[in-house]
């Protein structure tokens, strides 16, 4: 995750340009208005005495920690009913597969789940969180290839509900024929699941890759805008340079990361933790 790395051996022993400093900062992916406080807070400093790649430091790690939540609420089950997570995204930034990992996840710590194969558009992706599910050694619901997703999650909640589960994770389309038929879809699966539960979902996370930059950004605004997101699931974050993007969702739209992912393997998933995020960055 050394994402500043680059940035702090630029400028190390030589004299800050602007300029130059502004442009790696937002290459990092932190976004504008991050860059620019971080740019404002140094030149303060710059007043006083000359600027080290230290301070630069410094100053991104307080600026960005003003942001960060360092210990974000965990996702713990109702007393009554089950808490339904919804998994929303882009097709290609590893939704299906970050599903089956968070039910891993709660797995691992004894709690009982309930998975809805709703992303019906995709044959492949029906069939790939089965074979996840299989694994785990959790249960699923499945439908028929192009099935109605919404009543699909609806019959799922229904079915954890009946079994008394903790939590239903239903993983859902990430591309349909155009945009607003997308958000459309989703808000469908949304208002089918408060018929059950008026709070249903009790959490909708938006899976992006940390490894698109910008586009992650664009991405959060426009499902963030439709359906309310309470959270991330960054994926990629595997030392690849890039996370910033982290920082910039969390400051421009206040949605907090929830779970990080650093490889291909189910244990390669965890809780986000600001603290861990912050002291890595370089």
């Amino acid at each position: 995750m050394k994402f500043f790395r680059n940035i702090i051996d630029k400028f190390a022993g030589k004299p800050v340009d602007w300029d130059e400093l502004e442009e790696a900062l937002i290459r990092s992916d932190i976004g504008v208005p991050m860059t620019l406080r971080i740019v404002q807070r140094l030149q303060e400093r710059n007043a006083d005495r000359r600027i080290t790649a230290n301070d630069i430091t410094e100053i991104a790690r307080e600026e960005i920690g003003r942001v960060l939540p360092i210990n974000p609420l965990p996702i713990r089950p109702l007393p009554a009913h089950p808490k339904v997570i919804l998994l929303v995204g882009v097709n290609g930034t590893g939704k299906t597969t970050s599903t089956a990992k968070l039910a891993h996840f709660f797995k691992t710590k004894r709690h009982t789940i309930l998975l809805a194969a709703a992303d019906t558009f995709r044959a492949a992706a029906i069939e790939q969180l089965d074979i996840w599910a299989q694994r785990i050694g959790v249960e699923m619901i499945r439908g028929q290839y192009n099935a109605d997703p919404a009543a699909l999650c609806y019959e799922a909640y229904e079915a954890a509900d009946k079994r008394d589960l903790e939590f239903l994770i239903c993983d859902t389309a990430g591309r349909l024929h155009t945009k607003s038929n997308l958000m459309a879809e989703l808000g469908k699966v949304k208002r089918s699941l408060g018929k059950h539960d008026v709070n249903a979902p009790h959490e909708i996370l938006l899976v992006v890759d940390a490894t698109t930059g910008s586009n992650a950004l664009a991405q959060a605004k426009e499902f963030h805008e439709a359906i309310g997101l309470t959270g991330l699931i960054v994926t990629k974050l595997d030392g690849s340079g890039k996370g910033g993007v982290v920082i910039a969702i969390q400051n421009e739209l206040g949605i907090p990361t929830r779970f990080v992912g650093t490889g291909e393997k189910l244990e390669d998933f965890k809780e986000f933790d600001g603290r861990d995020f912050i002291a890595n960055m370089v």
